[in-house]
């Protein structure tokens, strides 16, 4: 099983009761709810996450976060952020979802 597998083994366990669907895009395997995109397992094993822009900040002073790039050099804004695979180890991946979905449920609530 390659990274990539393992990582959305994982998230999909954890996202099993929102009945998620899943999308092939950046590069990876997104996760919807509702529509919406929450989360991607990406290629290499790490995750890219739909995050309130407010937050950014905060969360990129969290080990293993880095501002999500699409393709080489290309910000994709305040609103994403990467996240390495070895900050996904063990309750990680539970840490780095919550703000994903907590930014998900309130914009459905908007």
């Amino acid at each position: 099983m390659t990274d990539q597998e393992d990582l959305i083994e994982r998230v999909r366990e954890a996202l099993s009761d929102r009945s998620p669907r899943e999308v092939s895009m950046f590069g990876g395997v997104s996760f919807m709810i509702e529509g919406r995109m929450v989360v991607a397992a990406r290629r290499e094993g790490g995750l890219l996450l739909r995050i309130d822009p407010t937050a950014a900040k905060d969360l990129l002073a969290r080990p293993g976060a880095h501002p999500a790039l699409m393709g080489a050099d290309r910000p994709m804004g305040d609103g994403w952020i990467s996240i390495e695979q070895a900050a996904l180890q063990g309750a990680g991946l539970d840490a780095w979802l919550e703000p994903a979905l907590s930014f998900h449920t309130a914009q459905g609530a908007q």
